[in-house]
């Protein structure tokens, strides 16, 4: 039995990679407060984000509009593919992640620490 986890440091936070097999990955995440990931999107990478602790503000691509949305404990958001998507922690949060493998699946289109794609 693998009972190994993962922490992967991030300019906003870090990740606990607790779940990893060829069909989904499992990690929960630690955004500080006033801390944003990427304005990204995915090609492949489909994933559910369900807040456990904290307060978000989710920004989502609907249609052709971004909408934001404050998100609070016990609500999930389902990100397909393609889908423009932004999370900031208006306090500390906490969240788990549940999503198909491809971890390197990342088109960053804005990001406060210079790590857009070129």
């Amino acid at each position: 039995m693998n009972t190994e986890v993962t922490r992967v440091e991030k300019p906003w936070g870090y990740e606990l990679h607790w779940a990893k097999t060829d069909r989904y990955v499992g990690k929960i995440i630690h955004v500080n407060a006033g801390h944003a990931l990427s304005l990204q999107y995915h090609n492949v990478k489909d994933e559910t984000i369900y807040l456990w602790s904290g307060r978000l503000l989710f920004e989502i691509q609907e249609g052709e509009r971004l909408v934001k949305r404050e998100m609070k404990p016990g609500e999930r958001v389902h990100v397909k593919p393609k889908t423009v998507h932004r999370m900031t922690a208006i306090e500390d949060s906490d969240l788990f992640e549940v999503s198909t493998p491809e971890l390197d699946d990342v088109v960053r289109l804005e990001d406060r620490y210079g790590r857009e794609n070129r």
